[in-house]
C-alpha cells in the first residue's frame, strides 16, 4: 500500500505545486505523522532525529494556516543556532513565497537594524532566542500576534542554557496560540517545559526504518598528549576518508588544529562562535560543495550542520557525556549509508570516555585501547548504541583499536 501524498494528507493544491518545483513529492514519515494534526490546529509533541524532514513536517501544514492579510508576526519558529535558522528560512522560503507569505531569519552576528526592520513586517520570524529578546527590548517586535509557535531541537535549546529565554519569549506569546515541539528527546526537563507549553498535544514518535539507518564503525584510539595530531594526520591520510568533521572543545583549538594541519599540508577550514556569519557560511558552503573535506568545529557550531555524505566523525578531544558523542556521531552514516566514528582518548579521559562507551553498548570497542573499564559503567545496564539500534556485528580488530558496525539514526 503506497503512502499518502502531501494532498492527501490536507495540503493545498498551491503549496503542493512549491514543493513539487523543489523536488520534494512525497512526504517523509515524520510529515506523514504530524502534518495533518498541525492542519487540523492540534498543539504537538514530536520526538524525531535530525535529518528525519521535521522543517517540513511543521512548515507545510504552517503556511495553510496562515493568510496574507493575518497580523504579523503570525508565526514564529525558535532554533538553538544561526545555522539552523538560516536552514530552516532557506527551506520554506519557497514555499511561502507561494502562498504570498513573508520569512525572515533573525539570529546574532547580522545587521540587527535590519533585522528589527523586517522582522515586524514577515509574517513567519525564524529566531535564535537571544537575538530575539534583543528585538524586543528595542520595541522593534511584539509577539502578541503570534497564532503558531514552533520550538525546533528544543533539547539543544536546553543544553545552550536557553530555557530562561524561551520561557521569557513564551510568556509574551497569545495562550491560545497552537505550539509544536520538535526534540531527540521528550524526556526530563524537555518533556517538562513541553508539558508546560502544550495543551492536549498530539504526541508522535518516529524511529527510523532500517532502510534510513546508516551503519556506524566505532574506534577508540589510545594516544597521548603529544601523539594526537600525528593520529589525526594518519586518520585524515587514509584512502578510505571522504568528508571529515573533528570535534575539538574549544575555539582557539579549532584555529590552532586548522593551522597545524596546515603545517602538514591537509587543508581545513575552523567553525566556531567566534567567527562571523559570513565566515561560517562560507566554511560550511566549502564543505558541502567539496571543495574542503576536513571541518573542524566546536560542538556549538555544529548543531546547524546538516551535510550529506560525511564518512568520517573524529573526536578529536573526547566527548564529556553520552549525548554529545551520539550527537557527534550521528552526523554520519546517514540514509542506509556506512561511516566511522572515531575517539581519541588520552589516560585522563579513560574513566569518563570508558563509562560513555558501556552506555552505548561498546565495552569490547573500548577495551581495545587497553584502558580497563569502570566498575560502574561495567555493571551499568546499556542502552542502545547511537540511534538506538541494536544490531551488531564485529568487525576486525588490530593494536589498539576496534571497529563494530551499529545502526545509526539518520
Amino acid at each position: 500500500m503506497s503512502s499518502p501524498s502531501f494532498a492527501e494528507l490536507g495540503v493545498s493544491p498551491v503549496v503542493v505545486r512549491a514543493l513539487a518545483s523543489r523536488d520534494v513529492h512525497e512526504p517523509f514519515a515524520i510529515q506523514r505523522l504530524v502534518v495533518p494534526d498541525v492542519l487540523d490546529g492540534h498543539d504537538v509533541l514530536a520526538k524525531s532525529p535530525t535529518g528525519s524532514g521535521k522543517t517540513l513536517a511543521f512548515g507545510v501544514p504552517m503556511m495553510d494556516c496562515i493568510e496574507a492579510d493575518d497580523p504579523r508576526p503570525a508565526a514564529l519558529i525558535l532554533a538553538p543556532t544561526r545555522e539552523l535558522v538560516s536552514q530552516i528560512v532557506e527551506a520554506l522560503r519557497k514555499v511561502a513565497h507561494a502562498r504570498a507569505l513573508s520569512i525572515t531569519a533573525v539570529y546574532g552576528g547580522a545587521g540587527i537594524a535590519r533585522q528589527a526592520q523586517q522582522a515586524p513586517r514577515s509574517h513567519i520570524v525564524v529566531a535564535t532566542p537571544g537575538r530575539l529578546e534583543d528585538l524586543i527590548a528595542r520595541g522593534a517586535l511584539r509577539l502578541d500576534r503570534v497564532r503558531m509557535l514552533v520550538l525546533d531541537e528544543a533539547d539543544r535549546m536546553l543544553d545552550m542554557g536557553f530555557r530562561p529565554a524561551v520561557d521569557r519569549i513564551v510568556r509574551q506569546t497569545p495562550d491560545d496560540r497552537q505550539t509544536m515541539l520538535f526534540s531527540a528527546t521528550l524526556e526530563g526537563e524537555v518533556g517538562r517545559i513541553a508539558d508546560e507549553y502544550t495543551h492536549d498535544a498530539r504526541r508522535h514518535a518516529h524511529a527510523p526504518t532500517a532502510e534510513s539507518r546508516g551503519k556506524v564503525d566505532h574506534r577508540f584510539v589510545r594516544v597521548a598528549h603529544e601523539d594526537k595530531l600525528d593520529a589525526l594526520v594518519r586518520e585524515l591520510g587514509r584512502e578510505t576518508r571522504g568528508r571529515t568533521l573533528v570535534f575539538v572543545r574549544t575555539k582557539r583549538g579549532a584555529d590552532r588544529l586548522v593551522k597545524r594541519l596546515a603545517n602538514h599540508r591537509l587543508e581545513a577550514v575552523a567553525m566556531h562562535g567566534d567567527k562571523s556569519q559570513n565566515q561560517r557560511e562560507r566554511a560550511l558552503a566549502r564543505f558541502d560543495r567539496g571543495e574542503i573535506d576536513t571541518l573542524v568545529a566546536t560542538d556549538v557550531a555544529a548543531r546547524g550542520i546538516d551535510v550529506d555524505d560525511i564518512t568520517h566523525v573524529i573526536n578529536f578531544d573526547a566527548p564529556d557525556e553520552r549525548d554529545q558523542y551520539v550527537h557527534r556521531v550521528g552526523r554520519t552514516a546517514r540514509a542506509g549509508a556506512t561511516g566511522t566514528g572515531v575517539t581519541f582518548v588520552m589516560g585522563d579521559q579513560a574513566v569518563e570516555v570508558a563509562r560513555i562507551a558501556a552506555q552505548l553498548q561498546l565495552h569490547r570497542e573500548f577495551a581495545q585501547t587497553g584502558f580497563a573499564s569502570t566498575p560502574t559503567s561495567a555493571g551499568r545496564p546499556a542502552s542502545s548504541a547511537p540511534g538506538n539500534g541494536r544490531s551488531r556485528r564485529s568487525g576486525s580488530r588490530s593494536g589498539s583499536r576496534a571497529r563494530t558496525r551499529a545502526t545509526v539514526r539518520r
